[in-house]
């Protein structure tokens, strides 16, 4: 496996491989000032031929920066599936996804590529997760709901059930969503409300 990003998220991604047995081959990075990552040498300099032999990780937490790699990579993505996660056999879950511990995913839900379940989030039956979609600690999302490419949910944030987020949306920590959510909108609050 290879990870690409040598950031907190990354050292996360690493524990996950590690426990299901994964070697790590590269921890890559851009900055030149990052040597190593919890005892793994981070690679500066890295060519596409580096990339060949292995499934690859982006281990970023920010959306927009996970899919500007995406996009100038043509390689083959693993994924990141924690031990203590609950995932119903169902489910499916795209390359380049990370699964964290105790997370729960149920019943024909659809998690896309790219996207980061967070810690202890839940994630109810039949939702649909688009590209690039981070589900943060304790994130709740009941039944039905529909999540656009690249929203951010919030630590503690609750969708209720068969509501529709829009694409690059933010819904801010321990906000409530009661409804729709048109794309690029910015969400906070106990009901949540646009800002």
């Amino acid at each position: 496996m290879i990870l690409y990003g040598a950031s907190g998220h990354a050292k996360v991604v690493l524990d996950i491989c590690l426990k299901n047995g994964e070697s790590i081959r590269y921890v890559l990075d851009d900055n030149k000032e990052i040597k190593s990552l919890l005892g793994h040498p981070v690679v500066d300099q890295f060519t596409s031929e580096m990339l060949v032999d292995d499934e690859l990780i982006i281990s970023i937490g920010s959306n927009t920066i996970r899919k500007k790699i995406v996009n100038r990579l043509s390689v083959e993505f693993g994924k990141a599936i924690h031990p203590s996660s609950i995932i119903d056999t169902t489910v499916s879950i795209g390359g380049g996804t990370v699964v964290m511990a105790n997370a729960v995913i149920n019943s024909s839900t659809i998690v896309s590529k790219h996207c980061i379940i967070n810690t202890s989030a839940s994630v109810d039956h039949d939702c649909f997760i688009d590209n690039f979609v981070h589900v943060s600690p304790q994130a709740t999302l009941c039944g039905g709901v529909h999540v656009g490419e690249g929203t951010h949910i919030g630590a503690g944030a609750v969708i209720l059930p068969n509501v529709t987020l829009g694409k690059w949306c933010i819904i801010g920590a321990g906000s409530v969503v009661l409804k729709d959510v048109e794309d690029g909108s910015t969400i906070v609050g106990n009901p949540g409300i646009k800002i």
